[in-house]
């Protein structure tokens, strides 16, 4: 069953459980969304500049100004695997104008990781729409010799410890980390970094051995033969990189971690306003120049209801909750 399937199965399993999270917004005068937006709009990443969820928030933004005249701001709030920015925006005023570009780790990773969260990752937001996948790209420094996957592991049983990187503890990004570590069982410490623009570096010049990186921010660094890769972390290949194979088909059979990016409104936001911006998303991602460029670096345009992604949210929740007390990791 191919990832849209299994999003469009989980609607249809779960959308009475998710039609309650509209149920206080069904009283909101239907009128409430005819004159929206008539102010500026603040999308908040939760990362920091030039990965992938900075990259659809601000296509989405230039696109949302161009249909409603409106400026959109992008508000870059990095911190604690996400959850700062995400926290800022599960407490914002439910009027649809504050969003949060959401992804796998701050709505269904986190909970299960930190020992202490400042949100409820369902209660406290309101699905908009599922924007995009992308599968992670393993990649190293090009001064490991190793070419395939399997040497990889041959190396680090023979020469211990080894390193990966990540933009926060809590991303997909740490999480492959963690559950390629738990099935190779390969001594490797986790380095988080504040970010890509802190990790990316270190990778580079070989202070750490191995990042599991989304692919838009890596992919072009081994085109220009910057980093090598080894593998992608989807059950399929990529046809952004059909090239490399999957981490599962060289060896570890059944090894998935796909990041996935959706926007999320705060509690309450009334109905017809998450619909009117649900609408305008499925227009904007269904354009052949944005389904083109998103496309291009390794990002797959989903653009699905709001029912839907509340149904894939808790689908996923439930299984980074059993990777995650199966590879042990916790933050504290």
């Amino acid at each position: 069953m191919s990832l849209k399937q299994r999003i469009a199965h989980c609607a249809l399993v779960t959308l009475a459980l998710t039609a309650a999270t509209f149920s206080g917004a069904q009283t909101a005068p239907q009128a409430s969304a005819q004159n929206f937006p008539n102010k500026p709009l603040r999308i908040v990443v939760t990362f920091t500049t030039g990965g992938a969820p900075d990259i659809i928030a601000r296509l989405l933004g230039e696109r949302f100004t161009a249909a409603w005249g409106q400026p959109v701001i992008i508000d870059n709030k990095p911190g604690s695997g996400g959850n700062i920015g995400a926290d800022f925006v599960a407490k914002a005023a439910p009027d649809g104008y504050t969003l949060v570009l959401g992804t796998v780790g701050t709505h269904s990773i986190n909970g299960a990781l930190y020992a202490k969260m400042p949100y409820d990752m369902v209660r406290d937001f309101t699905p908009v729409s599922l924007l995009a996948t992308t599968p992670n790209l393993l990649v190293i420094n090009n001064d490991v010799p190793a070419k395939t996957l399997q040497e990889l592991i041959t190396l680090g049983k023979r020469e211990g410890k080894m390193s990966f990187a990540s933009p926060g503890s809590g991303t997909s990004v740490h999480v492959s980390g963690e559950l390629f570590k738990s099935l190779t069982n390969i001594d490797m410490t986790h380095i988080p970094y504040k970010g890509r623009a802190s990790a990316i570096p270190d990778l580079l010049g070989g202070r750490v051995t191995m990042m599991f990186d989304n692919m838009p921010s890596s992919l072009p660094l081994v085109r220009e033969g910057k980093l090598r890769a080894l593998g992608v972390t989807s059950l399929t290949r990529s046809a952004a990189a059909p090239d490399i194979p999957t981490i599962a088909e060289q060896g570890l059979p059944g090894f998935e971690a796909v990041s996935w990016f959706a926007m999320f409104a705060p509690p309450s936001t009334p109905k017809p306003v998450v619909e009117k911006i649900q609408v305008e998303i499925q227009r904007i991602l269904k354009q052949p120049e944005i389904a083109k460029k998103l496309t291009d670096i390794g990002l797959e345009p989903v653009g699905s209801s709001a029912e839907a992604l509340a149904a894939y949210q808790r689908a996923e929740i439930t299984k980074w909750a059993k990777v995650v007390k199966d590879s042990g990791a916790k933050v504290e």
